[in-house]
């Protein structure tokens, strides 16, 4: 820092340089501010000038360059709405910083302007302001039933004392909070996976989310068979295996003992008696593996069904006329028929007709 002399003897310079030392002065505290993205800043500041100077003007600036003047931040277009002095022009001159980003990180020195020509003073050094964010650190995955720790990190250490608030999925966690800044999740389940992120209590910025995928063996494997019901020789039949797992399960299919095919789906076209039996699916993946409850194929063979509508009875009318003896019989001619025709092993058909005249 420098103050305007006039031209005096060296020994009485070094006297003046002292006692202009002793007289000016400015103090920060802290010096150096750690600040999460989008929040305020308090710079704490205190201030002295020599008895015999009346304050004109004070004001901050940034970045000072020595021999060029210092530009006031409240005239700053960038920083005159988020500036706030709050202090005076006897000892305090704290400001408040608002909404600060990475673009605020400069250092912050107080400026002094009196009614003296040699009244000028700079703080430096000043307030160095470094502004940070968040990131969540985390591995992408665990296996279930094992711990897993997810830190809050900054770039720097905050300088507020700050308490951290844990989010999955955007939705808050109020649990398992290991530390300051660390989540400690113990015997992780399923449910445990999912996006977390973290914020600072009283604070508006959250971190980037960041994914955790849950591990764990096959569970849950079933079989469905497609079309239900009763197989006939000729048909065709799928098979379905379900499994929940993660990550996604290999699937092999039995019948019996014999694996016979894999993947999800089983497919089997142009039944015949040699595809009955057990079927089930095994599902497997790195962190173990799971077979199905077995299922019973029963193939009909040679069975043929053709089928008519039998007329519903109760829908039909009859007219009746009687003869000349007395009997009744129907006005004209009704005839009612249903056929059913079964071929079993080639052979035995079936024939019934009901006539009603």
């Amino acid at each position: 820092m420098s103050v305007r002399m006039s031209p005096l003897p060296l020994i009485f310079m070094l006297m003046i340089h002292r006692v202009s030392s002793a007289d000016w002065g400015v103090s920060y505290s802290p010096s150096h501010i750690c600040a999460l993205k989008n929040s305020s800043v308090i710079m704490n500041c205190t201030y002295t000038y020599p008895t015999g100077h009346q304050i004109m003007k004070v004001f901050w600036t940034k970045n000072p360059v020595k021999d060029i003047e210092h530009p006031d931040l409240s005239e700053d277009p960038e920083y005159s709405q988020r500036l706030q002095y709050l202090g005076d022009k006897q000892q305090n001159c704290t400001i408040r910083l608002s909404h600060v980003t990475q673009k605020d990180e400069h250092m912050y020195c107080f400026r002094i302007i009196t009614n003296r020509t040699d009244g000028k003073w700079t703080g430096y050094p000043g307030v160095t302001l470094t502004v940070t964010d968040l990131q969540v650190e985390s591995p992408e995955r665990v296996t279930e039933g094992h711990n897993v720790r997810l830190t809050c990190k900054s770039s720097c250490a905050l300088t507020d004392r700050a308490t951290f608030i844990w989010y999955r999925n955007s939705q808050p966690l109020t649990v398992r909070r290991d530390g300051n800044n660390q989540l400690l999740l113990q015997s992780v389940r399923r449910e445990d996976a999912g996006r977390y992120s973290c914020a600072l209590h009283g604070h508006t910025y959250i971190s980037p989310a960041v994914q955790l995928s849950v591990t764990y063996a096959p569970k849950s494997v079933s079989v469905s068979i497609s079309p239900s019901g009763e197989i006939v020789e000729g048909d065709s039949v799928t098979l379905n295996c379900s499994s929940d797992s993660n990550p996604p399960a290999e699937i092999s299919w039995f019948k019996g003992g014999t694996i016979v095919g894999s993947g999800r789906i089983y497919s089997i076209s142009n039944m015949s008696s040699d595809h009955s039996g057990i079927y089930k699916c095994k599902s497997i993946n790195e962190h173990g593996d799971k077979y199905s409850d077995a299922v019973t194929l029963n193939v009909m063979s040679g069975l043929r069904r053709i089928k008519a509508h039998l007329l519903d009875l109760d829908r039909v009318s009859v007219h009746y006329r009687v003869d000349a003896e007395g009997k009744s019989w129907p006005n004209g001619r009704l005839v009612i028929l249903f056929i059913s025709i079964g071929v079993v092993c080639g052979a035995a058909v079936i024939i019934k007709m009901f006539l009603i005249w």
